[in-house]
């Protein structure tokens, strides 16, 4: 009960925590709605399971200087998504709703907020200085207690997520233009500024 509620309780507090994977969910419902946003914002159960197992048994046998080298990597590519969800405003009148959209990028939806969920620092801070010591700690103790951490965890987090995509989607067709514009700029700026601090921090 104890791993239930504290995957629950982390995983919410994950979910609303700002960050490049809230900015591209945020900037992905307000161009292309709900569903374009939803694949976005389930990218960290295709990308979770190879970071976490990275930060468990990989991270603490890399020299500091590759992990260092791996940082500037992953802030520049934020920046570089951030500068292209800015340039995308443009295109914003041409997308609509409908089957276009469906098709347009399933596939490439996921993958770009997987792209963005590998290279954001939060969840590699978080499993790295709290979810993994707490995962590994259940499963010593058993199997059961580690699962009934992670399922709670991922639900939360992946919950907060597609809420907030749902939210963003149903109010677009209620504001102009030129607010989704702003939003979607607004978005793009807090995708560099965390590849900015990023490279800062490391």
């Amino acid at each position: 009960m104890t791993e239930f509620l504290t995957g629950l309780t982390l995983g919410l507090a994950a979910g609303l925590a700002p960050g490049p994977l809230s900015a591209l969910t945020v900037t992905t419902s307000l161009k292309r709605g709900f569903g374009a946003g939803a694949r976005v914002a389930m990218s960290p159960l295709v990308t979770d399971v190879p970071l976490v197992a990275t930060v468990v048994f990989v991270i603490a046998a890399v020299p500091d200087m590759w992990v260092s080298r791996l940082s500037v990597a992953g802030a520049v590519a934020l920046v570089g998504l951030g500068v292209w969800e800015i340039a995308s405003v443009r295109l914003l009148h041409r997308e609509h709703e409908g089957p276009g959209d469906a098709a347009g990028g399933t596939s490439a939806d996921l993958l770009k907020g997987a792209v963005v969920n590998m290279l954001s620092p939060h969840p590699w801070l978080f499993w790295a200085s709290v979810g993994a010591p707490i995962l590994v700690t259940a499963w010593r103790q058993s199997p059961g207690r580690a699962v009934a951490f992670v399922v709670p965890f991922y639900v939360s987090l992946v919950g907060v997520k597609l809420v907030l995509a749902g939210v963003v989607a149903a109010s677009r067709t209620r504001i102009s233009q030129r607010t989704r514009s702003g939003l979607v700029v607004a978005g793009g700026l807090l995708l560099i500024v965390a590849g900015i601090a990023l490279l800062v921090a490391r």
